[in-house]
Formats: C-alpha cells, structure tokens, sequence
C-alpha cells in the first residue's frame, strides 16, 4: 500500500510540475483566466480527481495563493502511514529497551524526496547515536517499505505532534493593501517548553556537577565522610587503619603524630582526612582542628602578609590550633616564602607533640621544588602509600554509591564497569551520578548497551582477558620468582607467598575451583589452595606490602 501511495505521488508531482509550466507559459502571453486541465496535458490519466490543484487569482486586491509543489507535499495522513510503518520495522529488529530510548516518541519522519529522506530526533545525543548504530537498520526498513534506497538525513529539534511531525508546508503568501495588525509586546505571548535536549543536558550537568565539586576550604569539613561509608580493600586497608588510629588518639597521647598519605587522585585520601576530623571533633571536641588544603594555605598567609599582621598568622596555626591536617601539600612546591613559614609552624607543633596530617600525589621524596629541609620533616612520620582499589574493591564501591543514589544496576552492568574504570574512584562513582541523570531525564530503564554508549565503555572486560597463564605471568613479573618454581614443589617462604597470591587472584578474578587451581599448580591438593586462599584474605588486612603487591599483579592482568 504505502509503494502504490508512493508511486501516485510521483505522477503528481510530475503532472503538477507540467501544468505550473502550462500556467506560467499561458500567464506570460496575457492576463486572461487560467486554462482548465481538460485542456493541454491529460492530466486525468495521472490523478485520481480533476478538481484543480493550483489556483491563480489576481485582483484589484493584490492576492496571490499559491499551493506548494514537490515530494514533500504529501498529505498528513500518508505521513503517518510511513512512520507507522518504519517504526514497526525498526521495533521489529532492535531490542525494546533501544527502540524506547533512541526510537519510540524521539523519531519521526520529516520531508520525503526522491532520492533523499529526512528524519527528525530530539537530541543531539539520539542523533549521534542513531547515525553510529542504526542508520543500516532504517535503510534495509525504508527499502522494504519503500521499495528503493533513500539518502537518509536527520536533523535535531522538537516534535510538533504527539505522533508524529507533519510534513513542512510553505506558508500562504497574502499581499493586501490592507495590512494585518501587528501585535505589541504587551499582546504577544510566549511559552517556554522543556524539550528532550534540555532533559539531555540537565542530565550531562549533573554529572558535571558531580565531577568538578568545589574543593574544602580551611575548617569546611564535610560531614558525609567518616570511616563507616569508606570502602575497605587491600590497597587501601593500611591506610584506613592508620587513620582511624590516629582519629582515636591524636597527637602527644597517639602513635603517630606526624601522619603522610599519597597517592594518585581520586583514590580516597581527601575521604579518609574528613573522616579523621569528624571522628577527632567527636571524640575531643574541646581540640582546635584545622583542616585546609596547600593552595588555601598560601592564600591564607597571603591575606596576612597584605594586612601586615603575618606574627597573627603563625600564632593561628601554632598557638590556636591542635590537629593541622593539610591536603595535597605539594601545593607548596616552588613557594619559598610559603615554605619557610610552614617549616616554622611544622617545628613548632612538633615540639608540641600536636598532631600532623598531610597528603600528596607523590611521596615525600618525589615532590620537585620542595626543600630538603622540609621532605625531611614530612618522613620523619608514618608514609603511607594507597593504591588503586581491586576489582572487588570497585565494586564495593559502585554498590554503595548506587544505593546512596537510589539507582538500581543489574550485577552484570556492576561488573562491568568495575572492570573498565580503574583510575579513580572518583571516576567511578561520578559514571553512576552520570547514569542516574540519564535514567531519571530520560525515563529509562539501563541496562548494559545502554551503559556501554553512555560511559563509552571497552566492550571486553578483565575476566574476558584473565587466563590462569596470565595470572602465573604476572606474578612472576611483579615477585621476580620464576614461572617454573610457582608450579614446583618448592617451599620456601618467597616462591610459597608468590604461589599463594596467584591462587588467591585465581579464584578471585576468574572463579576457578580449588581443584583446578591446584592442577595447574603442581597437581596440588585442593586443601592446599584453600589454605593458601584463605591465608592471603586475612593477611591482606594487615600486611601493606601484600596488599601492594596483589594490586600491582592484578593491574598487569
């Protein structure tokens, strides 16, 4: 039916294109009343009625109405009847969750020509979507329907219809001599809509947000973050419990009075700092705590310098303050001035046996443009390094930030992108504020395609690439044991450890069972993986160079 409605409509276009020609001719040679369409060309043979299509009127009144000419001019109706029909295909070969999100209610058709169809989508997110995933799926569609192959445009912008967008119709033009009224400001009316494209970047704004959230200010102590909603795994468990230690019995009454954390960013030092303040302030309310970071540090000595009371800004930090706990202090890097004053507050409250906390990128050591004088000093307490979070770390950690969001994710759409994003923690919880925005803008349900095109996320995961060989390798790399000894029967205490990781990781990353674990390492018993499995858990929560090394081998995988 629509090919037959197709084919009407090309010889009418063809018969309307020859008789505008008749009119034109016939209107050039005099100003007589246009010749009827029984006259000339037959049109009859080609239109089903012989009412006249076109219409000239000229008058004393100056009127002039003419009815658009081409493939666009099909009727509401027969717009609809393709669109039906395309979106029943389309529905018919994409699965439903896609056809919701990028189809149903975001497409519909626009303008057909002869050798070109254009479609209109609400966003530009949808269009680009649709032009990398589906433009071969509406081809083989329109060429079914059809009956032929269409350059296929789409373009972005708001429905006009509940249904489907009514064909472009160029306006009546109307030349009176008397001219319409035109409207005032007070007369005119305007109505603001909310489209998809503002749903869409509502939703990408949230994630923005999220993302690029201001950083503490000195004392501006978040209250969120405490140590029982931080996520404990074996690269971070030696730092959790020096911080919690050092929250329970600060300064001259603690072990370490002088505490360094570094690590990468996003891996939840700035988390274990609040939660340090709030556990001290609730613990030792009458003890002045001062939390800031090294940039506010500057900008604090800054203000004092310029109101020329500097002696007010080191008595504010070794007179009135008990706790210093100072974030990302490489900040300080290249700053003498800065330097010198901290390197005074530093002896100071030393001496005083008050507590000290500090973080960074890099250790002590590695930050360029800090004096020697001053690394020192930062080494002279307990250094903590914290590494990436594992894998079951990660997802930990996207559990608990999805249920803080109230957004719920299938374990499938959990491990995958625990196995993709291995950065940043704060990577990975702000891909669920990005979901959670999209899901709640665009009234979706997510599921894995969904996340894979949102998050751009690789389509292979670290259990589709881990091999038991793969896991043997890198352990070996990273114990500089050879491959030969972990699968011997050899016992000392070196190659025992390096062949207990590997069986832990074995189990953990790819689920192997203790008796396949022990084939592949010396035909083993399967009590004696166990053992090994369960001798690394309970190490890895208080050896740090374990848990480094378990890090470091599953990084490599």
């Amino acid at each position: 039916m629509v090919v037959a409605v197709w084919i009407a409509k090309l010889f009418k276009t063809l018969a309307l294109q020859l008789e505008q020609s008749v009119v034109k001719r016939n209107h050039q040679k005099s100003n007589i009343r246009t010749p009827s369409m029984d006259q000339g060309f037959p049109f009859h043979h080609f239109l089903k009625n012989k009412t006249n299509i076109i219409s000239t009127k000229i008058s004393s009144e100056k009127t002039f109405e003419q009815s658009p000419i081409g493939p666009d001019s099909f009727s509401s109706d027969e717009y609809e009847l393709i669109q039906k029909e395309v979106l029943g295909s389309l529905r018919s070969i994409i699965s439903p969750e896609k056809f919701n999100a990028f189809f149903k209610n975001n497409f519909y058709l626009e303008s057909i020509f002869l050798d070109k169809i254009i479609f209109r989508v609400s966003t530009p997110f949808i269009k680009s979507t649709i032009e990398n995933n589906y433009l071969s799926s509406i081809d083989a569609s329109l060429e079914g329907i059809l009956g032929k192959k269409y350059d296929i445009n789409i373009i972005v912008g708001s429905a006009t219809s509940s249904s489907f967008i009514k064909p472009f119709q160029p306006e009546r033009v109307v030349v009176t001599n008397d001219p319409s009224p035109i409207k005032s400001a007070k007369t005119a009316k305007f109505t603001l809509t909310q489209n998809k494209e503002d749903l869409r970047l509502n939703a990408e704004s949230a994630y923005i947000k999220y993302m690029n959230r201001p950083e503490v200010h000195v004392n501006h102590i978040d209250v969120s973050k405490n140590f029982d909603n931080f996520i404990i795994g074996p690269s971070n468990n030696m730092a959790f419990a020096t911080a919690k230690a050092v929250a329970e019995n600060p300064g001259e009454t603690g072990k370490y009075p002088t505490l360094y954390f570094y690590s990468d960013s996003g891996l939840g030092k700035t988390h274990l700092l609040h939660a340090i303040a709030n556990e001290i302030n609730l613990r030792y309310p009458n003890l002045a705590l001062c939390l800031t970071t090294g940039r506010d540090f500057l900008k604090d000595m800054i203000y004092y310098i310029q109101k020329k009371e500097i002696h007010e800004f080191q008595k504010k930090y070794t007179e009135k303050t008990d706790v210093l706990i100072i974030d990302d202090i490489h900040e300080l890097s290249g700053k003498e001035g800065t330097q010198n004053e901290f390197f005074h507050i530093f002896n100071e409250l030393h001496i005083k046996r008050k507590q000290l906390i500090f973080t960074s990128d890099k250790s002590p050591k590695q930050i360029d443009g800090l004096e020697d004088r001053i690394k020192t000093r930062l080494q002279w307490g307990l250094v903590i390094d914290i590494q990436r979070p594992d894998l079951e770390t990660r997802i930990a950690i996207l559990k608990k930030k999805a249920n803080e969001l109230d957004l719920y994710l299938k374990e499938d759409i959990i491990n995958l992108i625990a196995s993709s994003i291995k950065s940043s923690i704060r990577e990975l919880e702000g891909s669920l504020v990005r979901l959670k925005a999209f899901s709640d803008y665009m009234k979706i349900e997510i599921d894995v395609e969904i996340v894979k095109e949102i998050l751009k996320l690789h389509k292979s995961s670290d259990q589709e690439k881990a091999s038991m060989d793969s896991i043997a390798k890198a352990t070996s790399k990273q114990t500089k044991i050879p491959l030969a000894d972990l699968k011997s029967k050899a016992r000392n205490k070196e190659i025992a450890r390096a062949r207990h990781m590997a069986m832990y990781l074995s189990q953990k990353i790819l689920g192997s069972t203790l008796k396949e674990i022990g084939k592949y390492y010396g035909n083993r018993d399967h009590t004696t993986v166990m053992h090994a499995v369960e001798k690394v858990k309970q190490d890895l929560k208080t050896d740090n160079s374990l848990s480094t090394d378990i890090v470091a081998i599953e990084s490599q995988i």
